[in-house]
């Protein structure tokens, strides 16, 4: 992942341009924090009237490196943790370790996860496919398992960037109430999901085969 310039020491306005940008990344269609090197419209004047100004503040401190700040702010806005002073409380730093124990464990999780999908198609006498397509339009099996909890994000997100399931799920589903939101997410989150997809497809074929 390129992230933008590197800032060793963070101040509360750094911390507040980037959270505008990953705001931005996860809850808008046209605009991708990569693609425009986290550039956004945010302007002084706008930070200094805020309210909310010293959780910035504390973010900044706590989180001096861009790398750090932007994966803190991916692994809230994953978790619907979306206002800063939300972010400040508890429930952020463990949505953070959380996310950094899945980075450093992307192997392990899908693996763990790709035998919960083989299992369901061995009960139910289905195949791969049928993990990935849309039916009756119902969203397909794998994201209807990571609303449930039952798989991680990192999983559908890998499966996607092995197969574009996606889009073709996109196009089929027309229930306007949770899917838009949801297929967002998951498509917003693939930029900071970082593996080697040869070694992923492999781990999918061995499972499936046998």
């Amino acid at each position: 992942m390129n992230y933008r310039s590197t800032i060793e020491t963070m101040d509360p306005y750094d911390a507040y341009k980037l959270y505008q940008a990953m705001k931005l990344h996860f809850e808008s269609d046209s605009y991708d924090a990569i693609k425009y090197n986290y550039k956004t419209s945010a302007k002084p004047q706008a930070f200094f009237k805020r309210r909310d100004k010293y959780y910035f503040a504390k973010l900044a401190k706590k989180y001096p490196k861009t790398e750090q700040l932007t994966e803190f702010y991916v692994s809230n806005f994953v978790n619907d943790a979306k206002w800063v002073g939300d972010m400040n409380e508890e429930i952020g730093e463990k949505n953070y370790n959380q996310w950094l124990k899945s980075s450093q464990s992307l192997s392990y999780i899908f693996e763990r996860d790709i035998y919960k999908l083989h299992a369901w198609c061995t009960s139910e006498q289905s195949t791969f496919d049928d993990v990935l397509i849309v039916r009756d339009n119902q969203h397909p099996l794998v994201c209807t398992m990571y609303a449930r909890g039952d798989i991680d994000i990192v999983t559908v997100v890998i499966l996607d960037q092995l197969t574009g399931f996606l889009n073709q799920a996109n196009c089929n589903i027309k229930e306007t109430l949770v899917w838009p939101d949801l297929y967002r997410k998951l498509k917003k989150t693939q930029p900071f999901v970082r593996v080697n997809l040869e070694k992923m497809k492999k781990t999918v074929v061995s499972i499936f085969e046998n």
